[in-house]
């Protein structure tokens, strides 16, 4: 098998593949051209989009051509796959101002270089398209009967699917053809809930293409997914109990980012590091095999690396150190400040946990407080009337306020 198939399968990123012998050859004999979809549908990508960009960063690097294909056209319908309902739709202003945050932030983890890898956005052929010519030219080639066999609409039809998702793939399958033509792309990748589209646009392109590309390249096009990647508690990846970890330190700050990888189960370590890092195999396997905390530890450093850069993991390791073992710098924790004022007179339990946003409402804080989960420097406080003074500060001047085990921020007097 091509070595670089060999390297996704080793380290997870193999499900199902249109053609494996047939990928496997043509990736042998030359670089291939492949693609990863992404649509704007919201300001950021969490770490649950990111898993095809790994696998592109790999085929990169095993010689082969990527192109991240932005779907600011594709959004403005929206993917039924993998939603249970549908989704909101955007303004065109909103969905172009998602498009280039979301191209900053791949060029930022991939690094664009116009050759090796490079950026598209399927609004240029999408936007203008003629609707009649369309439906005769692609929609002639799709089988309505075989795509309600895909199991993607077969969920929705339980729930009720828009016309409007209906034609998603299409469209999908028609961006296959489009790059196909321009680019070469012989190869789409993504999550295994895509498959029904990729395989779709691979059976366009042989309708419309024959085999043949622009080029006049005798190839066929390939599809390939990856697993889902779901936590060993079952639940989705890149989802907390405060909702999705973005990739925008503006909606997960880099701490809470880092935590949350420092904070997975023991079971999903391997799986992480092979997924969401690039270190070598052997030396996983190595890491894995020693203590299961320091391997959390340095889990949560590589991939923080990775999306923030080596100076902000350094910054929240710090951080971490310092709010849960007693060493690092507490300047790297979280931190909120309060006047001088506000704690002269004492401040409320609740108002200081409201302060440092270690609950989602009064109520949320008060049953914390109740239950026993709340902390400040390192004393229990199950008393909701409780008022928090400057004399209970520490040495520093700080108040350093828990919720629970993993929840800590540093309150600091101005």
């Amino acid at each position: 098998m091509n070595a670089a198939l060999e390297v996704l399968k080793e380290r997870g990123f193999f499900q199902q593949c249109t053609d494996e012998a047939g990928l496997s050859a043509c990736m042998d004999a030359g670089p291939v051209t492949f693609y990863v979809g992404a649509d704007p549908t919201g300001g950021s990508l969490h770490v649950g989009h990111i898993v095809p960009f790994f696998a592109f960063r790999h085929l990169r690097a095993a010689g082969h051509v990527g192109i991240a294909l932005i779907g600011e056209g594709t959004a403005r319908i929206g993917d039924p796959s993998g939603k249970t309902e549908m989704r909101q739709m955007l303004s065109y202003e909103q969905i172009a101002e998602n498009a280039a945050r979301i191209e900053r932030q791949l060029d930022a983890f991939i690094g664009f270089d116009g050759k090796t890898a490079f950026c598209a956005n399927n609004k240029n052929w999408l936007s203008d398209l003629n609707y009649i010519d369309f439906l005769r030219d692609i929609g002639s080639c799709f089988s309505v009967n075989k795509m309600l066999s895909f199991e993607a609409y077969k969920q929705r039809m339980e729930r009720g699917l828009s016309f409007i998702e209906f034609n998603y793939q299409l469209l999908q399958s028609y961006d296959f053809l489009q790059l196909h033509e321009r680019y070469d792309c012989v190869l789409q990748i993504g999550g295994d809930d895509q498959w029904g589209n990729i395989t779709a646009g691979v059976d366009l392109i042989r309708r419309k293409c024959g085999g043949t590309t622009a080029l006049n390249k005798q190839h066929e096009c390939y599809g390939l997914t990856f697993p889902l990647v779901m936590r060993s508690d079952g639940k989705k990846m890149g989802k907390s109990e405060k909702g999705a970890i973005f990739l925008d330190e503006s909606l997960t700050s880099v701490f809470d980012f880092f935590q949350y990888w420092r904070n997975v189960a023991d079971a999903d370590v391997r799986k992480f590091f092979l997924l969401f890092t690039f270190v070598p195999v052997s030396e996983i396997e190595q890491i894995c095999s020693g203590n299961i905390n320091e391997a959390k530890e340095r889990l949560a450093y590589e991939v923080t690396a990775i999306i923030h850069g080596e100076c902000a993991a350094e910054s929240a390791l710090a951080g971490a150190h310092a709010a849960f073992s007693g060493s690092g710098d507490k300047a790297h924790m979280p931190t909120v400040s309060v006047s001088q004022s506000a704690v002269m007179d004492g401040i409320g339990i609740i108002d200081l946990f409201g302060l440092a946003r270690l609950g989602s409402s009064k109520s949320d804080i008060r049953r914390l407080i109740e239950q026993g989960g709340a902390s400040v420097n390192g004393t229990t406080i199950r008393d909701v009337h409780a008022v928090i003074t400057a004399a209970q500060a520490d040495s520093d001047g700080d108040f350093i306020v828990r919720a629970g085990k993993k929840k800590v921020v540093r309150v600091t007097i101005e």
